[in-house]
């Protein structure tokens, strides 16, 4: 399979990449080219991949940096780079390929101490003389230092370098910088077809793989996660409980302790392995013995590399409550359909019990509402209100309508 196949429901962009990758190999594959691709090219210094989020902007970005650096002989009979099989592809998917940098956010915000290095690669010709790829997994966490130090670096690339920016939407990119992208907006692929994906990549059954699809609305990762993953089945099922489980404070005080404990050891779950991996390999990398001392000096490298893992348990926590808020605001969606007798397809069909039941229970307006408190904990989540504290709030706020 090409590295396009990850491209779900996005055609068109992926036939706009797909022309932009042939153009950049026939530029590096001319001789003596040491210059930008001329104006007329469908191939620029610096993208910028938007869209709502599960629609695949990264998945998107990731494959464009594969195809880039398409070693295939296949190019030479008038193929497509992004074989997905050369050396160049596989090891630009798999995150080890020498020319491609990600950046991704650690914590709350990228940092300029974060973009540095990247900023200064992006200066250095490719090592393998084709492109040097600096993909920005999250550009909208880059803070005001760390965006103007991307900023200079766009301003004027290295002939060989490109720079791939993700990001919710367009707003959330400086205007400076984003005015010298190639802007690709990317919609929410259709239920249908994260379902067909989830049948030929995954070999989900195929009852399964349209449940997990249309519960997620199609995001194609959780859908992939909750076609897979047992665990993540159960964690959102307890989440499409809880609105059963507010009618007292006790209730209300209970679901929240509970909806914190679980994002708190799902991130513990994620963190450990690869924590444990990071420190090991730091160690090596510093040369203490296996279970030895750290050589004099580096101590301060440990702990800086230990804040970096804190920030980003921080983080996945609250990725994961945002997760679970996510699912929850979608049961109340399908509670307003069911009241306004709306055609909506339903998305949670597997809680249809509990959604008759919530909504013969009110009216649409306290169902608004509920979304709207929602929506309030996620405000107050990214404003680093203490997760406890913010989703007590939700629950009161639910059990109150």
């Amino acid at each position: 399979m090409t590295v396009w196949d990850d491209l779900v429901g996005q055609q068109s962009v992926g036939e706009q990449l797909a022309a932009a990758a042939r153009d950049a190999d026939a530029f590096v594959s001319a001789a003596g080219a040491d210059m930008p691709p001329p104006e007329a090219s469908k191939m620029t210094h610096a993208w910028l991949f938007t869209g709502p989020p599960g629609a695949g902007h990264t998945q998107a970005a990731h494959a464009f940096a594969a195809a880039l650096q398409c070693v295939s002989p296949d190019r030479a009979l008038g193929g497509v780079p992004g074989c997905g099989f050369c050396d160049g592809c596989h090891t630009a998917l798999i995150g080890t390929h020498a020319d491609v940098t990600t950046v991704a956010a650690v914590g709350a915000q990228i940092l300029v101490d974060d973009m540095r290095d990247t900023v200064r690669k992006s200066f250095t010709s490719p090592a393998n003389g084709r492109w040097q790829v600096i993909l920005v997994e999250d550009a909208e966490r880059l803070n005001e230092k760390s965006a103007n130090a991307v900023l200079k670096a766009v301003e004027e690339p290295a002939p060989r370098t490109v720079w791939l920016l993700c990001a919710p939407s367009v707003e959330d990119v400086l205007p400076t910088i984003r005015s010298r992208c190639r802007h690709l907006n990317l919609r929410t692929p259709p239920v249908d077809a994260v379902a067909d994906m989830l049948v030929r990549r995954e070999g989900i059954e195929p009852g399964v793989a349209a449940a997990a699809a249309r519960a997620t609305q199609g995001h194609v990762e959780r859908a992939r996660r909750l076609a897979t993953d047992p665990a993540a089945r159960e964690r959102r099922a307890a989440v499409l409980r809880l609105p059963l489980r507010v009618d007292d404070v006790g209730g209300c005080l209970k679901a929240a302790q509970e909806l914190v404990d679980a994002a708190s050891a799902d991130a513990k779950a994620l963190a450990e392995e690869r924590d444990a991996k990071e420190t090991e390999e730091l160690k090596a990398a510093l040369g203490a013995a296996q279970g030895g001392r750290l050589p004099r000096g580096t101590a301060g490298v440990v702990k800086e590399l230990e804040d970096k893992q804190k920030r980003r348990r921080t983080r996945t926590q609250r990725d994961s409550l945002d997760l679970a808020l996510t699912d929850l605001t979608a049961f109340y969606r399908d509670v307003l359909a069911l009241q306004l007798g709306s055609r909506v397809a339903i998305a949670n069909t597997d809680a249809q019990d509990a959604l008759d039941r919530v909504a013969r229970s009110g009216a649409p307006e306290a169902t608004l509402r509920r979304i709207e408190a929602i929506a309030a904990c996620r405000e107050a989540l990214d404003r680093n209100v203490a997760p406890l504290l913010a989703v007590e709030a939700m629950t009161m706020a639910l059990r109150s309508g």
